[in-house]
C-alpha cells in the first residue's frame, strides 16, 4: 500500500515514515499540503496521513482540495493532529477526512486504522472495476476476468456481488426467437 505522509515537523515525519516502512508500506513524504498536491499530481496513493497544522496549506485544506479534485481512485485520508475535541473532529470529517487521530498517537492504534484504510481502499477499487468497462465477447457475451479467463456473465457477477440470477425471455426475444421455434415445432 502506498502512503503519503504530510508533516512539517521533521522528527515526527521521520518517526512515522520509519514505523510505516517497517510494516512494509511504500512511503512518500511531503512537508506541507502544497508539496502533497505536487506528489499527488505525479503518483497515486492509497492513504494520506496528514498533520492538521502546517504552513502554506494545512491538513483540512488539503482534504478539501483532494476531495474537490474528484480523483479517479479513492485516497483514504487520516488527519493526525494535536487538536482535540468534537468540533475539530467534525470539521475534519466535513472537510473530507476519513479518520482523525490525535497526537501523541499510539502506533498500534495507527496500524489498526491503516488496516481499515486498506480495506476501504480495496473495496473502492473493487467497485470501480465493477463499474468500469468489462471486456465482453461480442458473440457469446462471456466476460474476461482478472485472471484473463473467459467466464459466463452470471458467474462473473455472482463471484463479485451478492446478486443472483433467474432466467426468463423478454418479449422481443420471445417474438423473434421462441415463437418462430414453437411455430416450427407445431407445424411438423
Amino acid at each position: 500500500m502506498r502512503v503519503l505522509i504530510v508533516e512539517d515537523d521533521t522528527d515526527s515525519r521521520e518517526m512515522l515514515r520509519i514505523l510505516l516502512e517497517r510494516d512494509g508500506l511504500e512511503v512518500t513524504c511531503a512537508t506541507n499540503g502544497r508539496e502533497a498536491l505536487d506528489a499527488l499530481s505525479l503518483s497515486t496513493f492509497s492513504v494520506i496521513i496528514s498533520d492538521w497544522l502546517m504552513p502554506e496549506l494545512d491538513g483540512v485544506e488539503l482534504c478539501r482540495t483532494v476531495r474537490a479534485a474528484d480523483m479517479a481512485h479513492y485516497c483514504y485520508i487520516i488527519l493526525l493532529t494535536a487538536l482535540r475535541g468534537k468540533a475539530r473532529y467534525l470539521e475534519a470529517m466535513n472537510a473530507g477526512a476519513d479518520d482523525f487521530v490525535t497526537k501523541p498517537y499510539d502506533p498500534e492504534e495507527l496500524r489498526a486504522r491503516l488496516v481499515v484504510a486498506e480495506r476501504i481502499v480495496r473495496l473502492q477499487e473493487h467497485v470501480r472495476r465493477l463499474e468500469g468497462v468489462l471486456p465482453t465477447c461480442m458473440y457469446c457475451k462471456k466476460i474476461r476476468d482478472d485472471h484473463d479467463v473467459w467466464v459466463a456473465i452470471e458467474q462473473y457477477i455472482t463471484q463479485r456481488t451478492e446478486a443472483s440470477f433467474s432466467h426468463g425471455v423478454c418479449p422481443e426475444c420471445y417474438q423473434s426467437v421462441v415463437k418462430p421455434e414453437l411455430d416450427r415445432i407445431r407445424s411438423k
